[in-house]
């Protein structure tokens, strides 16, 4: 299985690998810096299983991301979680009639990540 962890932050990025890595069932881990990276590693490394995308980042949010993932029909299978501190209710709810399988907030401990994930990947 392959994870795509998506955050502005590195070490954002290194707190949801290290909580993904413990989980063991993912053979690699890529991380993108914001949205363009993210299209970019998706269109040259995936489909990913599993993307874990924060919704404040430079270049693309992570919004607009999920909304052009889901634009693309051979994209379809991968599931998208929402990892943010954004907590406005509507927000959250464009998030997930946009397509985002879950919605985790900011912050939150390696159980939640892990129970999240494997909910979304129906494990």
């Amino acid at each position: 299985m392959k994870a795509l962890v998506v955050d502005d932050s590195q070490s954002m990025r290194n707190i949801v690998k290290s909580g993904i890595k413990e989980l063991n069932i993912f053979d690699e881990i890529v991380e993108a810096e914001n949205g363009v990276d993210a299209l970019k590693k998706i269109e040259e490394q995936g489909p990913f299983n599993i993307v874990l995308l924060d919704w404040y980042m430079p270049e693309m949010e992570g919004y607009d991301c999920l909304v052009r993932i889901r634009q693309r029909p051979d994209w379809g299978d991968m599931k998208v979680m929402m990892v943010t501190t954004e907590n406005q209710q509507e927000n959250i709810i464009r998030a997930v009639i946009a397509g985002a399988n879950e919605y985790l907030m900011k912050p939150f401990n390696a159980e939640m990540l892990q129970e999240k994930i494997r909910m979304v990947l129906e494990l």
